[in-house]
């Protein structure tokens, strides 16, 4: 009797141990990710805020458009052209810097935050494993995050653009203007180029190693990431009067050779292309990159499954 009543006990235990492992590998991953937007819900407040705020101020704007396009006629066709995008190369601006800010600030507390609220107790405690977890957390500053911001810009650039046709044709000046100058579909399609391939791959190791250091550090985790760069570069600069890894720094941060140009250069969104996206991804300085984002990870997973709760 009492081996058929702990089998008949056992049975439910031995069919929820058998749902659990039956649930797809993507579909586990999927939920790590929601749960990042659950508890981290800057990712999108942020980007929202930003956009929402731009359009307020286009919006007052708006008033002095058809005095603006009135003006803008007098001018050659590459300055016409630079003084109506200029509105949309500031939007995508504002944006993408809206996004490496909160890109920031998330990788510090993705894996520090749950170990000082202690929720990494609970969080353990479910049937995922701490490399889902991980890569869940890295997908939210490498994939996410500029696929959401790509996709708030559109729409942003969208509404300036049909605001903007409304304002003028009831200003009797006409829209032809504004669109012959205005190629958001060329835009969009650049800005992904850059946001997702420079923004997103190309820093891969920064925030990697941010992840690490939230998983590492026990507080002033913005104070242990940017420590040892700063040691190891003056080290380097005092020990053997050479540069070397802050030339690799300012490399990464500021991509290959052709970024270099366009940051030094004209903050003009519309000079992305020579970035040349399927260049990027054919670049070495990517998959070497991607490879020390690689061993990062591996070092936060093996973090999280020994770290204690602070």
């Amino acid at each position: 009797m009492n081996t058929e009543s702990n089998a008949v006990r056992e049975t439910p235990l031995e069919s929820q141990l058998f749902t659990a492992r039956a649930i797809p590998a993507t579909r586990v991953f999927c939920w790590c990710v929601r749960r990042e937007f659950w508890e981290h819900r800057l990712i999108y407040i942020a980007p929202l805020a930003a956009a929402g705020l731009f359009l307020a101020g286009f919006l007052i704007g708006l008033i002095h458009l058809p005095g603006k396009m009135r003006s803008a006629m007098a001018l050659d066709p590459a300055q016409q052209h630079d003084v109506i995008t200029q509105p949309y190369q500031f939007a995508e601006l504002l944006l993408m810097t809206t996004m490496l800010i909160v890109a920031l600030f998330y990788c510090l507390d993705a894996m520090h935050g749950e170990r000082r609220d202690r929720s990494i107790l609970f969080w353990k405690s479910l049937p995922v494993s701490d490399l889902t977890t991980v890569l869940g957390k890295a997908s939210i500053p490498i994939l996410i995050l500029p696929l959401l911001t790509f996709a708030i810009t559109v729409v942003t650039q969208f509404i300036m653009a049909i605001l903007s046709t409304l304002v003028m044709l009831g200003s009797g000046v006409g829209s032809a203007a504004l669109w012959n100058h205005l190629p958001l579909l060329q835009m969009w399609a650049m800005l992904f180029g850059h946001i997702f391939g420079f923004h997103g791959l190309w820093y891969a190791p920064f925030y990697g190693w941010l992840l690490l250091v939230s998983g590492w550090a026990r507080r002033a985790a913005f104070l242990w990431a940017a420590l040892p760069p700063l040691v190891l570069g003056f080290g380097e600069k005092i020990a053997f009067n050479t540069s070397y890894f802050g030339r690799y720094l300012e490399y990464r941060f500021s991509g290959h050779p052709e970024t270099v140009v366009y940051i030094a250069g004209n903050l003009n969104t519309e000079q992305l292309p020579h970035l040349g996206f399927f260049h990027l991804l054919s670049s070495p300085g990517l998959w070497a990159g991607l490879a020390v984002t690689a061993v990062f990870l591996v070092a936060a997973v093996q973090l999280r499954r020994y770290r204690e709760p602070m």
